[in-house]
C-alpha cells in the first residue's frame, strides 16, 4: 500500500502536478495539506476519474487538508473532535481547517497541516505549541482505544539538525527550537516511528525549500513534511522517500512529496533486529 503526504501550497494552482504525478506514482492513499479552498470548490471530479474518494476539510485561502484514497474510507473526523485535557484551546482552533482523520484498512490516518508559528517571539507561536499540545492529547484518545495509526503531513518542525541544511544558522529559531521539538516529541511519545529515518540516518534530505535566494536550486532545504506510522506496524514497512522531483516543476509547490510502502499482507516480525535503535536518531 503506498501512501504519500504533500503540501501542495493551493490544490487549485497545482491541480495539473498532482494528476500528472499521481498517473506516475500511482498511490493507494494520498494526503494533501494547504489545499487553500472551501469544501464546496475542492476540485474533486479530477481524482474521482481516477478512481479515487476525496474526504476535505478545507477553507478559503489559507491551511486546508484533505485524503484522497482508493481504498474504502470510514469514520470521517475533521478537527480536534475528542474532549481532552486541552478541551479550553479547542474553540480557538476550530477556524483553522488542519486536521482530518479516517480509517482505512484498519489504521486510522490523521493528516495535519501544523501551524508555522511565525517567530518564536510571536502569539502565532503560542498558538503553534497549544496546538501540538492539543494534538498529542488527540493522539492519546486513540491510543487508548488500541488503535494503529499513521500519522502525516506538514509538521513545520525539523526534528534533529539532521533535517536542516544549515543547522547552525537556524537552530533554536522557528521550525528547529528546543520547544517545538519537545512539543513534537510529546506527540509521538515514543509510540509513533519517523518512516524517514529508518532507512536513511543522513543528513542532506529535504521536503521543503523556500522560494526565496534560490534555495532549491541551492539544495539549501529542511525535512518538515513526516510520516509517522505505530511501532506495531515497523514489520510492514518496506520503504520511506522523499520525492523532490516535482519541486523542479514549473511554478511548483514548495513542498515535495513524502511517500511510504506499507505491506499490510507481510507477517515477518524480524524486519528491524533492533527495534530499540529507532528512537536514538
Amino acid at each position: 500500500m503506498l501512501i504519500a503526504t504533500w503540501n501542495v501550497n493551493s490544490v487549485r494552482s497545482r491541480l495539473s502536478q498532482i494528476i500528472d504525478w499521481i498517473k506516475q506514482v500511482n498511490p493507494e492513499i494520498l494526503c494533501l495539506q494547504e489545499t487553500k479552498v472551501m469544501d464546496a470548490s475542492f476540485p474533486v471530479e479530477p481524482f474521482q476519474t481516477l478512481g479515487y474518494t476525496v474526504e476535505v476539510y478545507g477553507q478559503k485561502s489559507y491551511n486546508g487538508v484533505a485524503i484522497i484514497s482508493k481504498i474504502k474510507v470510514e469514520n470521517i473526523k475533521k478537527g480536534f473532535h475528542h474532549p481532552t485535557k486541552y478541551d479550553e484551546n479547542i474553540e480557538i482552533f476550530q477556524d483553522q481547517k488542519r486536521l482530518i482523520s479516517a480509517d482505512i484498512n484498519g489504521i486510522k490516518f490523521i493528516n495535519v497541516y501544523v501551524p508555522n508559528g511565525s517567530s518564536i517571539e510571536s502569539d502565532k507561536f503560542k498558538y503553534k505549541i497549544s496546538w501540538l499540545n492539543s494534538l498529542a492529547s488527540f493522539l492519546d484518545e486513540q491510543e487508548k482505544k488500541g488503535e494503529l495509526i499513521c500519522l502525516m503531513g506538514d509538521f513545520n518542525v525539523a526534528p534533529s539538525s539532521l533535517d536542516i541544511h544549515d543547522p547552525k544558522k537556524y537552530e533554536g529559531g522557528i521550525m528547529a527550537s528546543e520547544i517545538e521539538r519537545n512539543a513534537l516529541n510529546n506527540v509521538l511519545k515514543e509510540r509513533l516511528i519517523d518512516c524517514f529515518r529508518i532507512f536513511e540516518k543522513n543528513t542532506g534530505h529535504w521536503s521543503w525549500w523556500d522560494y526565496r535566494n534560490n534555495a532549491y536550486e541551492l539544495n539549501k532545504g529542511w525535512r518538515i513534511d513526516h510520516i509517522y506510522i505505530s511501532k506495531e506496524l515497523s514489520s510492514k514497512l518496506k520503504s520511506c522517500v522523499i520525492d523532490s522531483q516535482p519541486r523542479g516543476n514549473l511554478r511548483p509547490s514548495d513542498h515535495a512529496p513524502v511517500m511510504i510502502d506499507l505491506n499490510l499482507n507481510d507477517t515477518n516480525e524480524d524486519f528491524f533486529e533492533d527495534e530499540e535503535s529507532f528512537f536514538e536518531i
